[in-house]
């Protein structure tokens, strides 16, 4: 079965027939980028933070932008623009907007009026934050800052430094690194400033109290964790409490606590022992909506959109019977219905759910719904695909109404790709999903990038990437095929649960056959010329594929991904991911569970030119990994390279390495296609 994309509202039809060309990755790293919206409750106007590329400095600058809902045709222009600052994060409550500045070199929180003027800081406490809410009622606000456990104030703590001690980094407890960052003994914590029309003076009054842990969460967590009540008084958050625990724990519990800091935070989610995150108060102030797991250190368990009567303390799983993981929530204004993020078939959707009755209802068709802002007139959602970065919509009835086209002139006269949808018989004779990329005026046969996604439980959907790109493996001559095997999201649990102690089974069979009805289906695939990349799972995926499918490619290109199973067990930072993944035991508790599937026993039957790339600050899957690839391939004389990336972690994020990526990646695949001449 083949079906196209029905992405006609995210198509970009900005080329020029006398102009068009393929896109680069030079184009992607010069996209500006949406952040998260903001909106005024009435509607009225919609604030976000826009990210331009400073190629020179090889990052990212911020300035706030602002979109005029109540009019028609509305251009945005920009709010505060600060050439010297990057301006983040913004809030809006009444006609204020709250935001983060470095301007002066000094992270403070600014306001400025929503209808444009000077802005003022209103912040002057030092040590730098991570991020801030500002309460509903305008009168507090809360900071999360990296401050030593049990730390009275934001208030830096001074600290004797012995002259004589050395260099050394000493530890009696995991967690000793954490993604790409090494354990220093600082956490995640909360404080609460008053917020005056003076502005917020002082360093604020700490809420954690006893609590040892990050709030929000590390290494991912934000404002999604932390709520507000309505009347300002409390605040609700999420924290896995540390301990001998933390790297075998998923147990994230929301808590409560008054936000004049006068008692200790009490644990609303505590008889639950696997993750329990994403807190959000109804409008009405009677409701706590939150997501809930149920299986305690599985990370990618279905995610059920639980809701506590806040007066009685009872639970609904509101969504329990919907066999959909939900991925963001956000409350309708009269507390009747939730917005909600769900992955569904390749697509991220945006649903609505009814409060009382737990019936979902689908809002948007394709596309990749990244962020939501609510508002007393509708809904605003950022929303990508495949073929087009992130803009801002309208939730209509027939389809959403696109606001904005911030790239439009840096695609015009691009051609974007043709993207297909097929499926297949899977493993278990399950049916199995997949995605074909044609480039775009293509005739003929063209070579086959075969991309494996990671996770292992993701997806790939239709949504835009600034690392792993389909258009722009499309944009240099690549027909791409991607498949959602077994363990895939957006398929229901059961099929996501479906790799855990089958890492090289189902899956692997997923992709033989899926490759083989993508490349039957659509004769412009050139099956024979075909090169095989993935990361992270899918750079494990690369390394079993050499020993276990090693005549199939002309050549593989391996990210970050497993080479030796028993090494990944003591490595890794997360111990809980890779013990769930292998029955939930540790490597010496079941070793066969590990070895069953490990690449590193398979290296003798290895012989496909190898492309290794890892980042020597990825502490999730250590770059040693990398290392005994590359070794294993240069001690059996198969054509090998080596790239490392001193300043990156898991992914590659900097926009010169980005553009080397890709020249390296493009170019190790050109060389063994033959489509380089």
């Amino acid at each position: 079965m083949k079906i196209a994309f029905t992405a006609t509202l995210l198509a970009l039809t900005l080329a020029s027939p006398l102009a068009a060309r393929q896109l680069t990755i030079a184009d992607v790293t010069m996209l500006s980028r949406v952040g998260a919206p903001a909106a005024t409750k009435d509607g009225h106007w919609l604030v976000w933070a826009q990210r331009e590329t400073d190629l020179a400095a090889d990052r990212g600058r911020y300035d706030l932008w602002r979109l005029d809902l109540s009019k028609a045709g509305t251009q945005p222009e920009r709010l505060v623009a600060d050439p010297e600052a990057n301006e983040n994060d913004p809030q809006i409550v009444g006609t204020t907007v709250y935001f983060s500045s470095d301007k002066g070199g000094e992270d403070a929180i600014w306001a400025v009026p929503v209808t444009g003027g000077t802005p003022r800081r209103l912040t002057g406490f030092k040590g730098g934050f991570g991020g801030f809410k500002v309460a509903p009622t305008a009168d507090r606000l809360v900071v999360w800052a990296d401050r030593k456990p049990g730390a009275p104030s934001l208030e830096p703590a001074m600290e004797k430094k012995d002259a004589n001690a050395g260099a050394a980094r000493v530890y009696d407890r995991l967690f000793v690194r954490h993604w790409d960052t090494w354990a220093g003994g600082n956490r995640s914590q909360l404080f609460v400033l008053p917020l005056t029309a003076a502005g917020a003076p002082g360093n604020g009054i700490p809420l954690v109290g006893a609590l040892v842990g990050d709030a929000p969460s590390k290494p991912f967590g934000g404002g999604e964790e932390i709520a507000w009540s309505p009347d300002g008084r409390t605040l609700y958050f999420a924290l896995r409490e540390a301990g001998r625990i933390e790297s075998t724990s998923t147990n994230l519990d929301i808590f409560q606590v008054p936000a004049d800091g006068s008692a200790a935070p009490v644990n609303l989610t505590d008889a639950n022992d696997a993750t329990d995150n994403q807190p959000s108060v109804s409008p009405d102030g009677r409701k706590l909506a939150y997501v809930a797991m149920r299986r305690p250190g599985y990370e990618a368990d279905r995610q059920v959109l639980t809701v506590r009567d806040l007066a009685s303390g009872r639970t609904v799983s509101l969504t329990e019977r919907w066999d959909r993981s939900v991925g963001s929530i956000a409350w309708a204004p009269d507390s009747k219905s939730l917005y909600v993020t769900a992955e569904d078939t390749q697509e991220n959707p945006l649903w609505r759910v009814d409060a009382a009755t737990g019936q979902v209802a689908r809002l948007t068709a394709a596309g990749n719904v990244s962020a939501v802002a609510v508002t007393a007139t509708g809904v605003v959602v950022a929303m990508n695909s495949l073929t087009a970065p992130d803009d801002f919509y309208r939730i209509a009835p027939v389809a959403p109404v696109r606001l904005t086209s911030v790239n439009a002139a840096k695609l015009r006269g691009i051609d974007m790709p043709q993207v297909s949808r097929f499926s297949f018989k899977g493993a278990n004779a399950d049916t199995v999903w997949g995605y074909a990329v044609k480039p775009y005026g293509a005739t003929g046969k063209v070579p086959v990038a075969f991309m494996v996604h990671g996770g292992p439980q993701g997806s790939s959907n239709n949504s835009w990437s600034y690392r792993w790109n389909p258009a722009v493996f499309a944009g240099a001559g690549y027909g791409l095929v991607a498949v959602d095997f077994h363990g895939s999201t957006g398929y229901g649990q059961a099929f996501t649960d479906a790799i855990r102690n089958n890492w090289g089974g189902w899956p692997l069979e997923d992709l033989q056959k899926g490759l083989s009805a993508a490349t039957t289906q659509f004769p412009w695939l050139d099956g024979d010329n075909a090169c095989a990349l993935g990361a992270s799972y899918g750079g494990y995926m690369m390394n079993w594929i050499e020993g276990k499918w090693p005549d199939r490619f002309k050549c593989i290109v391996q990210h970050d991904g497993v080479f030796d199973a028993r090494a990944m067990a003591y490595e890794t930072e997360e111990l809980w991911f890779d013990e769930w993944e292998h029955g939930g035991k540790t490597y010496y508790e079941d070793p066969q569970a590990y070895e069953k599937w490990n690449p590193v026993h398979y290296v003798a039957q290895w012989k496909t030119p190898m492309l290794v790339i890892t980042g020597e600050k990825d502490f999730r899957i250590p770059y040693t990994q990398g290392l005994a690839s590359f070794t294993a391939l240069q001690r059996r004389d198969i054509p090998s390279r080596l790239v490392v990336f001193p300043n990156e972690n898991h992914w590659v994020l900097k926009p010169k390495n980005s553009r080397r990526w890709y020249g390296e990646v493009l170019g190790w695949m050109d060389r063994w296609t033959g489509k380089g001449g």
